[in-house]
């Protein structure tokens, strides 16, 4: 009778640790089956991750884009001109004095002094108004020539100014557009980074779900042992 009793008292423990066993056990089959998920996802995302890039292989070179103006120059006193003019009516005014002077003295019978002095006076004023008239041509020249100097730094200076802005924008659509790759890239590494993240701890996490089932499949397994052990020992004092 006692044999009984001791049996009775161990088959509950028994029937626990069985029915323990067998929970371990399939808690043990779904942590490996997560972690085969996780291990897989872990695959895929590896596997499509972007290529890496460098973010600078469209920059060109913009020296291209600087041009030699030299051939624009020219130099605007090169065409300067003598005032002969002034000189050849000088000379024209001369002798047509002369010419009344000699035509005077001839109609008067005045003296031969009278009319050198006469003709000298006509001869100098008619120089005066030469030497003027020479004067401001060659005035006229030097400030024609003046201003095609200046409008001529002028447009080179705009074209120069026109030449740098292109350049300038040049650089700064291509360091823009290599700005913007590297964002990219980073932005989507990241995100990438993140779920391979997320699923190394959904691997870790059922890696130690079984690990926990198999120490409870294991205690249970023991527990059982023990049991039986219980048992035999009861049959033993029968």
């Amino acid at each position: 009778m006692a044999a009984f009793t001791a049996i009775a008292s161990v088959a509950g423990p028994l029937i626990g640790s069985a029915i323990g066993a067998a929970g371990a056990a399939k808690a043990g089959r779904r942590a490996r089956s997560a972690q085969a998920a996780a291990a897989k996802e872990i695959a895929s995302i590896k596997a499509s991750r972007q290529a890496i890039v460098n973010p600078y292989s469209g920059t060109k070179n913009l020296s291209g884009m600087a041009k030699d103006l030299s051939g624009n120059l020219s130099n605007p006193f090169a065409s300067l001109g003598v005032a002969t003019q002034a000189a050849e009516i000088q000379v024209e005014q001369s002798d047509i004095a002369l010419a009344n002077t000699l035509d005077t003295l001839r109609s008067t019978g005045a003296s031969a002094g009278g009319a050198t002095a006469l003709a000298q006076a006509a001869l100098s004023s008619k120089k005066g108004v030469a030497a003027s008239i020479e004067q401001q041509e060659a005035q006229n020249e030097k400030l024609k020539a003046q201003g095609e100097q200046q409008l001529q730094q002028q447009k080179m200076s705009e074209q120069q100014r026109l030449q740098s802005i292109s350049i300038s924008e040049g650089q700064r659509v291509q360091s823009a557009d290599a700005a913007g790759k590297q964002f990219t890239f980073q932005a989507k590494e990241a995100r990438t980074n993140q779920d391979l993240n997320a699923a190394a701890g959904k691997q870790q996490q059922a890696m130690q779900q079984e690990s926990d089932a198999n120490a409870a499949k294991a205690s249970a397994i023991g527990g059982g042992i023990s049991a039986l052990g219980s048992i035999g020992a009861a049959y033993a004092g029968k």
